[in-house]
C-alpha cells in the first residue's frame, strides 16, 4: 500500500520534467514525468516526490480535509506527515 497525497501545481519546470507543487501550504518540488500534460493550477496525487496521476479539485480538496484530519487526530500537522 502505498500513501499518496494531493497538491496543486503552481510551477512548472518543462525541461527538467517537475513542478513545484503546494501541499496546502507546504510546497515542494515533484517530478512530474509520470503525468501526462501537467498544467499550473490542476492538482496532482504525489507519493515519493513523483506526480503519479492527475486528479480534480473537488475530489483533491476532499483528500486534503481527510489527511489534516488524520495528522490532528495524532495530534501533527499536515508537515508532519508529509
Amino acid at each position: 500500500m502505498c500513501l499518496a497525497i494531493p497538491g496543486k501545481i503552481i510551477q512548472l519546470n518543462v525541461e527538467k520534467r517537475s513542478a513545484l507543487v503546494d501541499f496546502d501550504g507546504i510546497q515542494q518540488t515533484v517530478i512530474t514525468a509520470l503525468i501526462l500534460n501537467p498544467e499550473v493550477g490542476k492538482y496532482v496525487i504525489v507519493h515519493a516526490g513523483y506526480a503519479i496521476e492527475q486528479i480534480n479539485e473537488k475530489d483533491a480538496l476532499e483528500a486534503i480535509e481527510q489527511w489534516k484530519a488524520i495528522a490532528n487526530d495524532q495530534n501533527l500537522s499536515l508537515s508532519d506527515i508529509m
